[in-house]
C-alpha cells in the first residue's frame, strides 16, 4: 500500500512538473512569447497546422512548432485557424496566438488617392502597391474614381480596389447630385462631374473652390468660354503624361473637344478624378459675380468681376514670375 502511495505521488509530482514545464515554462502555452516587439506574421493560404506552427518558429513568435500545435488541439481550435496577415503582440502567448488566428482579424492596410489625378495616374498608384494582386483588367473612364483613403487585406486584388473605388464615386454623385438645388447649368451627373474635375485641377485650396465653381457658372450663364489651362493640357495628353513644359500660346490654340479656350461649353467628359468637395462647390458655389480669377503667388489665387481687374491681377502675377526667376538664378 505504502509503495502504491509513493507511486502515485510521483507520477503525480512528475505530471505537475511537465504540467507546469508545458503550461508555464519558457515557451510554454500560457508563458510571455519570446518576441519583444510586436511582429506581423503571414499565414499562406493552404497551410495545414504543422506548416502554420513552422511560419510561426521562423518568425520568433513561438519557441517550439510543437507547442503551439498542443495549444491549438487542448484549445480545441484545430480547424479553425485562418490563412491571412496577423499581428502578433510582443510577448504574445502561443494562446493567445491560437486565438488571434482563429478570430481571422487581419492586417489592414490603406491607401490614399489625392484628388485631382487622372484615371491613369490612379491606377499607377494601385499598380505599385505590392501587397495586392492581380492586374487592374477594366479601366475605368476618366473621373469615374471617387478620390479617398481605401482600405484592404493583404491579397486583395487590384481590380477589387478599383471597383471599390468606382462604386464609391457613383454613390457620392448620385447622394451630392440628388441635393442640387438649380439646374439651369449644370443639367446632369455627368456634367456636374466633368465641372468639378476642372475645379479641382485649377485650385488645390479648400475654400476656393466654391468660388471658383462660382466663376466657371457665372462664365457659363453669360455665354463666355471657361479659359480653363488644365482643359488644353487634357486635350493634349488625355491625362496619361505631364504635359513637360509650361503651357504656350500654341498649347491654347491646340486644337480639341477639351480646350476650354477653343470650345465654347464644358468639356464631352471629365479631365480628372475630382473629390467631394468639389463636387459640392459645384452644387452649393460661392454666391459671387466674378468671372476672373489668376494666381497670386501664395498658392491661392485673385479674384475679379471685370477684364480690367483682372488684367491688373495678371500683371501682379507676372512681377510675381519675373521675380521669382531672378531670385532662382541669382541663387543658382
Amino acid at each position: 500500500m505504502r509503495d502504491k502511495i509513493l507511486s502515485f505521488l510521483f507520477i503525480l509530482g512528475v505530471s505537475s512538473i511537465l504540467g507546469l514545464f508545458l503550461f508555464w515554462g519558457p515557451g510554454g502555452i500560457l508563458a510571455p512569447g519570446p518576441n519583444s516587439e510586436d511582429v506581423t506574421v503571414i499565414i499562406e493560404k493552404g497551410s495545414n497546422l504543422n506548416a502554420t506552427a513552422a511560419t510561426l518558429a521562423e518568425s520568433g513568435v513561438v519557441v517550439q512548432p510543437w507547442r503551439f500545435i498542443i495549444s491549438v488541439l487542448l484549445s480545441g481550435n484545430k480547424g479553425t485557424l485562418k490563412a491571412g496577415e496577423y499581428l502578433i503582440p510582443a510577448y504574445a502567448r502561443p494562446l493567445d496566438i491560437v486565438h488571434i488566428l482563429a478570430s481571422g482579424k487581419v492586417v489592414v492596410h490603406q491607401v490614399t488617392i489625392p484628388e485631382g489625378l487622372t484615371v491613369s495616374q490612379v491606377i499607377d498608384i494601385i499598380k505599385n502597391v505590392s501587397n495586392l494582386s492581380g492586374e487592374v483588367i477594366r479601366i475605368p473612364e476618366e473621373g469615374a474614381l471617387l478620390p479617398e483613403t481605401y482600405s484592404y487585406v493583404r491579397g486583395d486584388s487590384r481590380e477589387k480596389l478599383v471597383n471599390q473605388m468606382r462604386r464609391a464615386m457613383k454613390q457620392t454623385l448620385e447622394e451630392i447630385w440628388s441635393s442640387r438645388r438649380d439646374t439651369v447649368l449644370i443639367k446632369t451627373p455627368e456634367e456636374l462631374l466633368t465641372l468639378a474635375s476642372i475645379v479641382e485641377k485649377e485650385t488645390s485650396v479648400a475654400s476656393e473652390r466654391p468660388r471658383v465653381a462660382a466663376v466657371f457658372l457665372n462664365r457659363l450663364k453669360k455665354g463666355m468660354k471657361l479659359q480653363s489651362d488644365p482643359t488644353v493640357i487634357y486635350g493634349i495628353t488625355q491625362g496619361e503624361k505631364p504635359l513637360g513644359h509650361l503651357l504656350t500660346f500654341n498649347d491654347l490654340k491646340h486644337v480639341s473637344d477639351y480646350n476650354t479656350y477653343v470650345i465654347p461649353a464644358l468639356p464631352p467628359k471629365p479631365i480628372a478624378c475630382p473629390g467631394r468637395q468639389a463636387l459640392e462647390a459645384v452644387i452649393n458655389p460661392a454666391a459671387t459675380d466674378e468671372y476672373y480669377f489668376v494666381a497670386n503667388g501664395t498658392g491661392g489665387h485673385a479674384f475679379s468681376r471685370t477684364y480690367a481687374e483682372h488684367e491688373q491681377n495678371v500683371k501682379e502675377w507676372r512681377k510675381i514670375q519675373k521675380n521669382s526667376t531672378i531670385f532662382e538664378a541669382k541663387n543658382n
